[in-house]
């Protein structure tokens, strides 16, 4: 009887056993893996400590309200400091934890890694950074910037220069101060076409790393070449600095028009705030303050929870566009599991989502944007924003600029191979 009896358990153990083996696969089953590049130390921390939560909490709350089409986003997250060894590592990690799409972050971390994304066919963001010429789905399959490329960045600033000095740039005279690497050098070609077609006296001065030095270069600017408006694309700790020497020297700070990584008011609390930045324009490519539906609603998921919403959401340039990257993948991964509603999807059929995103918003906070698979920008569209009575006032809204020069630019590119 005893005999009996222990193979009955050993039975029943066994199909237990099975049992639990299914349930994890059918919970494994029910997840779909995003890899997530950060820099919550090194360079440009600045950023990553505000938009990288932004990301966990967009993702958590997806996932509160029962994921994406019944399938939770398992997300894996890497610190890669702003440096590029770690950066492949972290490719490496997330791609074998079996990753449908990555947001890469940095770069000069875009450029190391494309022909990997080609390759494995594993999409990958880089929102307003990385390679300009990623906005050609067809030479890039699997990079997307699903932003304004610093080229869009470089027109729309022009654009915007040529309407605050009234419609016309002719013997005009543009600074443009730039962080010294690959990154702050991609713009220049753009802005020196458009000045050969709107007739300005364009001058580069470049700022070395890590940008905490650049009072030779701002005396210049404002006192040698005194020039009639200054764009600026500084990264990290260094648009902070650069306010804090233009105003030193006296150059008035409503002439000075900042890239999407000078816009946040991280950089202007570092300058000393917004007392100290008043006048300043800052680029943005999503939007700006506490007011949009998707953020309330993250405040009440922590409600739920008991808990105060996190101090980094008062910080909204940097953690909006966190927000908005994330709900670009979850938007990509949806149309995905719409195709394949088994739920076995692979790199391939999320590149085949983010092509299929239209007019896309999040209440606002999102610029309409349009994925195709020859447009993997959307439209390049920005919005200018300035600091006014201790706060951020948007100045336009949303527009892109010299689409016929970006579009030579990206053609010219790829006859250059």
């Amino acid at each position: 009887m005893r005999r009996i009896w222990g193979t009955v358990m050993t039975v029943a153990a066994g199909a237990a056993a099975v049992l639990c083996l299914a349930g994890a696969a059918t919970a494994q089953q029910k997840e779909v893996m995003v890899g997530g590049m950060c820099d919550r130390t090194g360079a440009t921390q600045v950023n990553g400590v505000l938009i990288c939560p932004a990301i966990q909490d967009y993702y958590d709350l997806i996932n509160s309200k029962g994921g994406i089409e019944g399938y939770k986003i398992k997300y894996m997250e890497i610190d890669h400091e702003y440096k590029v060894p770690p950066a492949v590592e972290a490719y490496q990690r997330e791609k074998g934890e079996g990753a449908t799409s990555i947001m890469v972050y940095g770069s000069p971390q875009v450029q190391a890694l494309n022909q990997k994304l080609s390759e494995d066919k594993i999409p990958g963001t880089s929102p307003g950074f990385g390679i300009a010429a990623s906005a050609d789905g067809k030479r890039f399959p699997y990079l997307f910037p699903v932003a304004a490329t610093y080229w869009s960045q470089g027109a729309g600033a022009v654009k915007f220069v040529k309407d605050k000095l009234g419609g016309d740039l002719k013997g005009k005279k543009i600074a443009y101060i730039f962080y010294d690497n690959p990154a702050g050098r991609e713009p220049i070609e753009v802005i020196e076409d458009l000045a050969t077609k709107e007739g300005f006296q364009l001058r580069t001065f470049a700022v070395p790393p890590p940008g905490v030095e650049m009072g030779a270069q701002v005396l210049d600017i404002a006192q040698r070449f005194r020039a009639d408006f200054v764009i600026g694309h500084l990264f990290g700790g260094a648009p902070s600095v650069s306010i804090k020497e233009f105003k030193r020297v006296g150059y008035p700070l409503r002439k000075v028009v900042s890239f999407v990584w000078g816009a946040a008011e991280a950089n202007i609390d570092g300058a000393g705030g917004f007392g100290v930045a008043e006048g300043y324009y800052a680029m943005q490519f999503a939007g700006v303050g506490t007011d949009y539906p998707v953020l309330n609603e993250i405040r009440e998921m922590y409600r739920k929870q008991g808990k105060e919403p996190p101090k980094e959401m008062a910080s909204t340039v940097f953690y909006n566009r966190g927000v908005l990257i994330a709900a670009l993948h979850v938007e990509a991964i949806r149309n995905a599991l719409k195709a394949k509603p088994d739920g076995k999807i692979t790199g391939v059929d999320t590149k085949a989502g983010f092509e299929k995103i239209s007019n896309f918003t999040l209440g606002g906070l999102v610029p309409p944007l349009k994925i195709s698979p020859t447009d993997h920008e959307g439209g390049g569209l920005v919005q200018i924003w300035q600091v006014k009575d201790g706060k951020f006032v948007k100045v336009t809204d949303w527009f892109a600029a010299y689409q016929d020069v970006v579009a030579k630019h990206i053609k010219e590119s790829g006859a250059k191979k």
